[in-house]
This record gives structure tokens, sequence and C-alpha cells, in this order.
């Protein structure tokens, strides 16, 4: 969020959705074909649940791909955006720390690019679990990608400078400057964001935190809310250096590098 000095949207990309896809522009939607292709690899049903699903590109590839589809975000500016470009899925204004969209209304629940991670505290993360494995029908899917706790055991290569990018849109350059710290008691990825345009507006200074979870920590997780691990790796992704694609390799088995892919099945009520 920007400094009380420091005018301007409360969160720049997010606030303004147009600026979100030309920051990070995605034409092959690979995030939503790696999804797509875990869905199918593990036989979910057609009902999916889009956590996160800010400007809605994911969840319409996956409409687009036959199935049916709910997107799910905080920002009511990611929603009407969706709703408008990307339309297909029906958009629900939805926290992920804590939600109620019905019982077993879904066949599997996504949640991509570190949204799980907003979940800061061990409650949030509880109440983030809770949620989907009652929005799961039995046998249901729980697909997320993220970044990697256990990454930052003795690494300091995204910590040692700040990182400097830019674009152009609508005539105007915007360049940020992003610094990423490490809060080791609240177990926090801490990102500060400073944005400089070319158009004479006023700098904005946004921060930001992830909570770094490590994958023994998340399969305890999620065993204690009822969820059989299917697959926990890193890589290869939609993210990962190379990048996932359909005809490469299998997923792997190491949990060491900066992104972190997990599916996990809800496996309904045991039987006597």
């Amino acid at each position: 969020m920007p400094s009380p000095a420091a005018p301007g949207p409360r969160n720049l990309l997010t606030d303004r959705p147009e600026l979100y896809e030309a920051r990070f522009p995605d034409p092959g939607r690979l995030a939503a074909r790696w999804t797509e292709d875990v869905l199918r690899r593990h036989g979910a049903g057609p009902r999916v649940l889009d956590l996160g699903c800010g400007t809605g590109r994911d969840a319409a590839h996956l409409h687009a791909a036959g199935r049916t589809v709910t997107g799910a975000d905080v920002s009511e500016a990611m929603l009407a955006y969706a709703r408008a470009h990307h339309p297909g899925p029906r958009h629900v204004h939805a926290d992920l720390r804590g939600f109620d969209l019905g019982q077993g209304e879904f066949d599997a629940v996504t949640c991509l690019d570190s949204a799980l991670l907003y979940c800061h505290t061990n409650e949030q993360l509880d109440a983030f679990l809770a949620s989907c494995r009652r929005a799961l029908s039995p046998g249901g899917l729980l697909v997320a990608e993220m970044r990697n706790g256990a990454y930052f055991l003795g690494r300091t290569d995204l910590l040692e400078a700040p990182k400097v990018a830019g674009f152009a849109w609508g005539g105007t350059t915007y360049r940020s400057t992003t610094t990423l710290t490490v809060d080791r008691t609240a177990q926090l990825l801490r990102r500060t964001r400073r944005w400089t345009a070319d158009d004479g507006s006023a700098p904005v200074e946004q921060h930001s935190a992830w909570r770094l979870v490590f994958p023994q920590e998340l399969r305890h997780l999620l065993a204690s809310h009822g969820f059989d691990v299917l697959e926990l790796h890193d890589g290869p992704g939609p993210r990962t250096d190379p990048p996932w694609s359909e005809d490469g390799p299998p997923p792997g088995r190491a949990t060491d590098a900066d992104r972190l892919h997990l599916v996990a099945r809800h496996p309904g009520p045991t039987t006597p």
C-alpha cells in the first residue's frame, strides 16, 4: 500500500488491472495450460474454483477447455475487469483466508502465483484449507503454485539487490524498484516496491508480503485437514526455468528451487 505521503492507487497493478496485464503478459496462457494438464492427469471433474483469479485470464482458459469455472478474488477492480475482458466463468468476491461458496460445489480448487501465501498466519492457513475442503466434493483436487520457503534457507540471491523493471502502456512508461527482505520472526517474505511514471504523477510506494511455507510444513498442514498429497515438487512449472511444457519432463520430486507446486486430494469421509 502507498505511504500516507504518496497519493495514488492503493495498489497500482491490482487497482488498475489493465496495467497488471501489461506488466505480466501471458499470451500463451502457460499457467492455465499447466493447470489444465494437472487436472486432466488426475482425473478432476469439470467444476473448478480459481481462487485469487486476478484479471481472469487463467479462469477463462479453463472455461474454454470445457470446464465450469468460478473465478474468485478479493479485488472488486480485478473482478470487474475479468467480467468485461475474459468472459465465460462466473466471478464472485471471496477472501481466500476464509470463504464459503457452498459444500462440495467444486471438483477442483486452483490457487496460482503464490496467492495462497497471502495467508500470513497459521490461523489464516487453517481457514484457507478448511474452506477448500468444504468447497470440494469427495475426491476433489487442490492445485497450488507458489514461492518455496525452503529456497531462502541459506540463499540470498533474491535479497541482495533491488530489482528494477519497466514497461510501457497507453503512452506512459512505468518503472518499478523492488526490494525483498526476510522477516524471520513472522516467517514472511516482505516486498517493498516503488513505482515511478513519466506522466508527471507522484511516485507510489507499496508494501506486501508472502508467508514462507516450507515443504514439510505444508505436508503437515494438509494432513491435518484430511488432504492426501499427490504431488509436491519444485518443477517443472509455469514459472520455473526452464518452464513446463506439454511435451517436457514429468513432475520431479525435489523441493529445493524457488517455486513449489502442489496437488492434493480431498479423499472424502471415511467409511467404517
